[in-house]
């Protein structure tokens, strides 16, 4: 069997920036096996597959290169990418089904906007934060330390952000081993670092899931409901936020790396 494959970049404007995901368009789901192997096989952080519902919606789901997992930003541009651009859709708007429940993206020429659902975090307990992220002796010191679906850390500056060394078998450890790092940014409105080694991905390059928590801190830690971001990975991505009541609205440009053809 041959099945087209894209690798885009999301959340950039250039090549090998922002973060790389698979695309797979299906005509009908493959055994979840099949999906995971080829996800493991790509070795990226997401491998989204889709079909094409009988409503003219798509069915989405995602795999990193360990487990398929609940909700994902990147992969989700990525393919509403693939869809706008190789695929002839002619609307402005891209509806997924999702484990994640009903997400859609809107273009708007080159930028395109995810709209998620708002996941507000509440002060946690997650166990030795500052040991985790403290991995080159230099003990980080949280201002504090919040949880959702991912576990969030709040450190003094974006330099801070910048200087931690992650530990990640202590990361793993963790009651939430999935780990946002955040701080007020020197020119954005706030900046973040995630760690994954729960679902396989050591420090993810750009995490849309994760704004769904950032967003609503920093809204209303700033008192604003528009706010641009940065996430610092070696690679680095930018979003233009918005929380907008129970949702959020993440857009990013995207870039396209690769197309061709897999055999299984």
């Amino acid at each position: 069997m041959e099945l087209r494959i894209y690798q885009v970049d999301a959340f950039t404007d250039r090549v090998f920036g922002g973060n790389p995901a698979a695309v797979l368009p299906l005509g009908e789901w493959l055994p979840a096996g099949t999906m995971q192997a080829i996800a493991m096989e790509n070795n990226l952080a997401e491998t989204a597959f889709f079909i094409e519902r009988f409503d003219g919606d798509y069915d989405l789901r995602w795999f990193t290169p360990a487990v398929e997992v609940p909700l994902c930003g990147h992969a989700t541009l990525a393919a509403a990418w693939v869809l706008f651009n190789r695929l002839g859709v002619d609307s402005d708007k891209v509806t997924f089904h999702t484990r994640g429940g009903q997400l859609s993206v809107v273009r708007d020429e080159e930028m395109l906007m995810l709209d998620f659902p708002a996941q507000p975090p509440t002060p946690a307990e997650v166990g030795d934060v500052a040991g985790a992220l403290s991995g080159d002796g230099a003990r980080i010191e949280p201002e504090a330390i919040l949880a959702s679906s991912y576990a969030m850390v709040v450190l003094d500056s974006e330099q801070t952000v910048l200087d931690v060394r992650p530990d990640f078998r202590k990361i793993a450890a963790l009651d939430n081993p999935n780990l946002i790092i955040t701080a007020p940014g020197e020119d954005c409105d706030f900046v973040s670092r995630f760690f994954g080694p729960g679902v396989g991905i050591d420090e993810d390059p750009v995490t849309g899931s994760a704004h769904c928590v950032l967003i609503p801190y920093w809204a209303e830690r700033l008192g604003k409901n528009e706010l641009f971001a940065r996430q610092v990975s070696a690679r680095g991505g930018k979003l233009w936020c918005a929380l907008d009541g129970e949702r959020v609205l993440i857009a990013g440009k995207a870039i396209p790396y690769l197309e061709g053809v897999i055999t299984i």
